[in-house]
Parts: structure tokens; C-alpha cells; sequence
């Protein structure tokens, strides 16, 4: 299929189960790859009982076919609900939807169940809700081609990350703060073979926690907590003993890793040593910070280095680039490694619309029979053709 310029709705909402993101995308082909431009963004927080709904659905160790299939419904309409108010705030007519839906659970690795070990993911919200109510097709669930390629099914941003960030001269990494925090890494002058790309670990997730429990606050407004705070040096020196930090790339993390479980015990450790909120706080939020630079350090440092750059540019989106303390201390843990910290709004693309893009470049690689995953991000064995679509 000859590819065609099209307008595009990229809608995701993370691990941090906070709202709903929309990026509608122009997108066109070029010489040698798209070319995108962000028409327009919008933020759109979940209603309270789908959240807690979300959050739930999460955490469950078990619960019935009833509820989940009433939850991805539900998504379903949030996510509508989200592209039509967008719709409504920007005239713009769209010709496709890329929606990645909400994570539910994500089994990177194969595990023995029924008699069978494999991998699997599961991400809610019914796409055909979505095109029914805009009128538009839909593509979504993204992840299994890749899974099923031999890859861990994320990150699946790298795409977007190497079609806007690629440089001849200066290497590039982007690191996305989400609930995960996840990096791609684009060496100078490289090819999508040679693009480093996964999870370093938690994100905001931690934080947002302990936010919640300690004050009533979805997040650490700009870092203000953790800033009146001291960081607890033995619970953050045993939280960076935990496996996952060394494991080699590609690796994926999620809520099954550092979601409710971990931060209940993280919070344990803190409160043998502190009383203070703002300590554990602090904490966590050094542990985004030291965990990030820690993975630059050791899987993506030696292979950024070019002789015609001093320094590598170190573009930083999602929630987390608005947490001013997680910022300061992510700078000065990575400024001795030669990276120069910016925001992914100096090249145009707010922090909160990078994830939504991506998943709206994902669909028009499909729309178009194009491979949407980055093999060397991944761990793929070969490029696939990622998502199902839903026809109106």
C-alpha cells in the first residue's frame, strides 16, 4: 500500500492509571522516514471511580470475568470521550485512532501456566466502542506482534523516538518518566539496528504511592514534598540491590514489579529509619533518579560516545520532567557521564504528548502494512506489523 499523508489520534493512558493523553498527529511520508507535526494536545484525567476501577484491576490477584469485561468497555467510552473533547477544543477531522489502551498485566518474560509456558500482555479498553462512537478506524493492541516476533513488547516508542530524534552528528537519549521510567538510546548517525531502548525501572509510580497514602495527592506536585525531605541512605542503598536493576537489556517493568506490593515494602523500610513523609518521599524519588543514570551508566554510556560531541543530549518527557527535585537530582547524577539535560518541549513536542504520538505513528505503520517495532529496542527477532484494526 502506497503510503498518504494522514491526520492522526494517538490515545494512551500509562501505569500510573492518572488520565487519558490524546496527540492528534499529522503525519506524511519523507525520503527516509515520516514526517510528523503535533497538531494539538489534551490532557484528560480519569473519573475518579474508573481510576480507583483501574487501580483495582491492577492489584487483583483474582476477580471475575464481569468486572474486567465491564472495565474494558468502560475504557472504551473514556477513551471516546477523550478523542471528542479534543475534537471539540481543535477543529481537525481525523482519518485513523491509534489507541494502546490501558495495561492490565504485561508478562515479559514466559511463565508455565495450564501446562504451557509463554509470554503474554493484556491491554483494556474495546477499540470497536471508540470507532463506533467517532467514526473512525481504530487501531490498537500493539504489543503482541512483537511478543510473538520473540520480543518483550516494549518500549514500543522507540519508533517515534528515532524518527524525530536521529542525528548525524549528535547522539540522543530520550528518557520518558511515566509510572515506568523507559530510555532509547540513538547513537550518531545510527541506523534503527543500532538504537538502544528499556524500562530503567519505576517512573513516578513509587512516588505517586506514597503521595497518595501520606497527603490525599495523586502526585508530588513539582517535587514540592520530596524537596522538604532528606533521602534515607540504607533504604535507597537496598532498593538498588533489587535484580531487576541488573538485568540486561531488553527489559520491560510494570506494576507487577513496582506497583502496590513493592511500595508497601519500600514504605516499611523508610519508616525503620524515618517518620518523616517527606523522607520517604525524597527517598523514592531518588530512587527514580539513581536508577535512571545508574542504567545510562552501565548498558548505554559506551556506546554514545562520539569524538565530534562532548556531550550527549539528554531529552527527558512524561509526568516526571514536571517534578523539579526529581529533575535536580537526575541532572547531577548525570552530568559526570557528559550528558546536557533538556525537555522534549525544546524540540517542539510537549512531555505529556510524546507517548500519545507514538502510538499514533504506530497506527499509520499499520494503516500502511508497515513494522511498527524497533527489533534492537525490543529484543525481536524481525520487524513486525503491530495492532489490530477495527473498521468502523
Amino acid at each position: 500500500m502506497s503510503a498518504k499523508p494522514m491526520t492522526v489520534a494517538g490515545i494512551m493512558s500509562g501505569t500510573s492509571a492518572d488520565g487519558i493523553d490524546v496527540a492528534i498527529v499529522r503525519i506524511a511520508p519523507g525520503k527516509l522516514r515520516p514526517k510528523l507535526t503535533l497538531i494539538a494536545h489534551e490532557g484528560i484525567a480519569f473519573p475518579a471511580p474508573l481510576r480507583r476501577a483501574v487501580l483495582a484491576a491492577m492489584n487483583a490477584s483474582s476477580t471475575s470475568t464481569a468486572e474486567l469485561a465491564r472495565l474494558s468497555w468502560r475504557l472504551g467510552i473514556a477513551y471516546a470521550e477523550a478523542a471528542q473533547t479534543t475534537l471539540k477544543r481543535h477543529a481537525v477531522i481525523l482519518d485513523l485512532i491509534g489507541c494502546h489502551g490501558q495495561t492490565l498485566y504485561h508478562q515479559a518474560r514466559a511463565t508455565i501456566y495450564a501446562g504451557r509456558g509463554f509470554t503474554c500482555t493484556w491491554q483494556a479498553g474495546e477499540a470497536q466502542v471508540i470507532a463506533a462512537t467517532l467514526g473512525v478506524p481504530v487501531v490498537s493492541n500493539f504489543r503482541p506482534a512483537d511478543m510473538l516476533a520473540g520480543g518483550q513488547g516494549a518500549p514500543l516508542v522507540s519508533l517515534l523516538d528515532y524518527v524525530l530524534f536521529a542525528h548525524p552528528t549528535r547522539g540522543r537519549v530520550l528518557q520518558n518518566i511515566g509510572g515506568i521510567a523507559n530510555l532509547t538510546a540513538i547513537p550518531a548517525a545510527s541506523a534503527p539496528s543500532s538504537v538502544i531502548a528499556f524500562d530503567t525501572g519505576p517512573g513516578n509510580m513509587v512516588i505517586d504511592a506514597l503521595a497518595q497514602q501520606f497527603f490525599a495527592k495523586p502526585f508530588d506536585r513539582n517535587g514540592s514534598i520530596a524537596a522538604e525531605g532528606e533521602v534515607l541512605a540504607p533504604v535507597l542503598a537496598a532498593a538498588l540491590r533489587n535484580p531487576y536493576f541488573q538485568l540486561k537489556p531488553p527489559r520491560t517493568a510494570g506494576r507487577e514489579q513496582f506497583g502496590r506490593e513493592y511500595a508497601a515494602k519500600f514504605l516499611a523500610a523508610c519508616c525503620l529509619h524515618s517518620t518523616r513523609p517527606e523522607d520517604s518521599i525524597a527517598t523514592a524519588t531518588a530512587l527514580t533518579a539513581e536508577t535512571i543514570a545508574a542504567s545510562y551508566r552501565q548498558f548505554v554510556r559506551k556506546r554514545m560516545r562520539c569524538a565530534k560531541q562532548a556531550t550527549v543530549d539528554y531529552i527527558v518527557s512524561g509526568g516526571g520532567a514536571r517534578n523539579h527535585t526529581l529533575m535536580a537530582m537526575l541532572a547531577q547524577r548525570l552530568a559526570p557521564s557528559g550528558c546536557e539535560m533538556t525537555a522534549s518541549e525544546d524540540f517542539g513536542l510537549p512531555a505529556e504528548a510524546k507517548e500519545a504520538a507514538a502510538f499514533a505513528l504506530l497506527a499509520w505503520q499499520t494503516w500502511h502494512r508497515k513494522p511498527g517495532n524497533v527489533p534492537a529496542a525490543t529484543g525481536a527477532i524481525r520487524p513486525a506489523i503491530l495492532g489490530q484494526v477495527t473498521y468502523v
